[in-house]
């Protein structure tokens, strides 16, 4: 019997809500994906609310549970290792040695790097210098990376409104020659009238992928939509369509929560699970939103 696609996700985690690994862990395990997941924070509650309780891992015991995944071997038997917001400097150069010696063990070992650090509206939410670790450490890294407009922006220094700024940016990037860039959440200049796009930048060139623009801003819609991709890459899905499918899934769920009055993404609705289990089976058709 073959063994399913393995995952090593290293991001926050809640008590109680979605966001981090409490937003990716369930999609990816209901398309069928085996994941371990690594906290680099662990909060009460999603930072829309009053109060947040919680902090980051110290730093010691983020190292042992990184050197206990390194005894079980997991580096080795790994098909992607996918990370997501980092709460302190120690913990981010800690995840940046840790991703580099499993890439050096593992060589078919795919990384997404998601940077979160920020968004249009709030600004940068992490401290400069764990921003600066993304950049000059994880980034040069990556696979696969999935920044929002602020991020590329912080990232690179180039504002992001035409697709020219886009490319420029890519190019200003320290990723590798092959590696992917996910821009996501863009409304560029020549983005259709209540859309944003999701801008696919890679070796084989550009594909640019609109869906409908929401009304609804929700913590956690960005950890959802990197866990989703990594779910349809490890169904084989080719890239443009895991980022279609992860579109789609990400709108559903929002629409949900918009309709049950929540305040952050909701993984309950009944046709999303159905769409992630059909997921796993191969037989899925592309989910409508």
């Amino acid at each position: 019997m073959t063994r399913p696609p393995f995952v090593i996700s290293i991001q926050s985690q809640v008590v109680f809500g979605h966001v981090g690994n409490s937003a990716a862990l369930f999609p990816m395990q209901a398309a069928g994906l085996e994941v371990a997941a690594i906290p680099t924070v662990v909060f009460s509650n999603t930072p829309n609310y009053p109060t947040l309780r919680g902090r980051a891992l110290p730093p010691e015991f983020f190292s042992d549970l990184l050197q206990g995944a390194r005894e079980r071997g997991l580096p080795e038997r790994a098909d992607f290792i996918l990370t997501g917001y980092i709460g302190s400097l120690d913990v981010a150069e800690m995840v940046a040695d840790f991703v580099a010696k499993a890439k050096g063990a593992n060589p078919r070992l795919r990384y997404i790097c998601d940077p979160v650090m920020g968004d249009t509206g709030p600004g940068l939410y992490v401290p400069e210098a764990i921003a600066g670790v993304m950049r000059d450490r994880l980034l040069p890294m990556a696979d696969i990376a999935t920044p929002n407009p602020f991020e590329l922006a912080w990232l690179t220094g180039q504002q992001i409104r035409t697709l020219d700024d886009l490319q420029a940016a890519r190019a200003a990037l320290s990723l590798a020659e092959a590696a992917h860039l996910i821009a996501t959440g863009c409304v560029l200049d020549d983005t259709g009238p209540g859309q944003l796009e999701t801008v696919l930048m890679g070796p084989e060139g550009l594909s640019r992928h609109p869906t409908e623009r929401l009304p609804i801003a929700l913590p956690g819609t960005g950890d959802l939509f990197a866990g989703l991709v990594v779910a349809g890459l490890g169904r084989e899905l080719p890239l443009p369509r895991a980022i279609e499918t992860a579109q789609a899934l990400t709108a559903r769920a929002l629409r949900h929560a918009k309709a049950l009055g929540a305040g952050e993404v909701v993984l309950s609705e009944p046709e999303f699970r159905r769409a992630l289990l059909a997921l796993g089976t191969g037989e899925a058709e592309p989910p409508r939103p």
